[in-house]
């Protein structure tokens, strides 16, 4: 169950919600420890019960949910979990949350909005957790959201290592989807051997979830293996339009690299129709077989969330693993 790397270290134990099984069972894996057991069930009026089935006092505790759909179940489980493990005197808790629910509105765009990001962070300080970790957040601020420590993950090394073996180094320009993850663009840029950047200018009426619109290209594409990079696919719409933009550019191909693969809705259409030559995305969100597609690739986070869990255990550094850029 639990790990124990020194003789006066709380021990070590991984417990997951509901919501991605299979990613909190090959993070075990990766830890070479089991999954403290967890029985969890619906009421008939929707209400969540969980308990842990072995005792956590004096424990480690991290706790794995990510939020996917139904992202207000998965996120209200995970809380009951904290409170469950605080009550249970676990030594410490630190919420996994690979994919955070509700980033995307860590602002307000208009008046009388509310900070939803910060509403989360929020409730898992109430709830109990001593530390946050997920991967790749929609944006870097959300880490001052949580009174406490946050461990942002990149999946960028992963996400390079395969793209790169996909490409010719030698012609690759790094596209943003916009103006503002240009800085994230150029990391990888560095990364596939220091090639051009591009970026797609787009606009977006804040009125209007899941839409905007890719208008021009911002960059020489021409003739270029483009690799198109983001944060996270959900509609695929703002990626299917920026693919068609740039193909339209003159690009030989686009490969679409993103942490996150949410491919609600009409994802699965739009990018099996809009010319990427392959969709990366990593596991920290489950796809079911309804969402895949031929050209989409999913690689392992599993790796990655273990060595930063080991890392926290172990009173270590988890910006090593990035190079020192998390």
């Amino acid at each position: 169950m639990s790990s124990t790397p020194g003789p006066n270290r709380h021990p070590l134990v991984l417990a997951s919600g509901r919501a991605h099984p299979e990613l909190a069972k090959n993070v075990a894996k990766e830890l070479g420890i089991d999954l403290l057991g967890v029985s969890a069930y619906d009421f008939a009026n929707s209400e969540t019960y969980v308990r842990f089935s072995e005792s956590v006092r004096g424990m480690d505790l991290f706790l794995l949910q990510s939020h996917t759909m139904p992202v207000n179940q998965w996120i209200m489980e995970q809380l009951l979990m904290v409170d469950a493990a605080k009550r249970a005197s676990a030594h410490s808790v630190t919420v996994v949350a690979p994919f955070f629910g509700y980033a995307r509105q860590d602002k307000k765009s208009r008046g009388r909005e509310p900070i939803s990001a910060r509403l989360i962070a929020d409730l898992f300080k109430t709830a109990g957790a001593d530390r946050l970790m997920s991967v790749d957040l929609h944006t870097a601020q959300i880490q001052g959201f949580f009174d406490g420590p946050v461990d942002h993950l990149w999946a960028m090394p992963i996400l390079v290592d395969y793209v790169r073996s996909r490409v010719d180094v030698d012609n690759v320009t790094v596209v943003s989807p916009d103006a503002g993850r240009i800085r994230v663009a150029e990391i990888w840029a560095s990364k596939l051997g220091g090639g051009p950047l591009a970026f797609v200018h787009k606009t977006r009426d804040v009125t209007r979830p899941n839409q905007s619109v890719a208008n021009r290209v911002v960059g020489d594409v021409q003739g270029k293996d483009c690799v198109l990079v983001d944060d996270l696919i959900d509609t695929g719409g703002t990626i299917a339009e920026a693919v068609k933009v740039i193909m339209a550019a003159g690009a030989k191909s686009v490969t679409v690299a993103a942490t996150h693969g949410v491919l609600s809705g009409p994802a699965r259409q739009r990018l099996t129709e809009c010319g990427a030559r392959e969709v990366v995305v990593t596991d920290t969100l489950p796809i079911p077989e309804d969402r895949r597609f031929e050209s989409l690739k999913v690689l392992s986070i599993a790796p990655l969330l273990a060595s930063a869990i080991n890392e926290v255990h172990s009173d270590g550094s988890v910006t090593s693993l990035f190079d020192g850029n998390s």
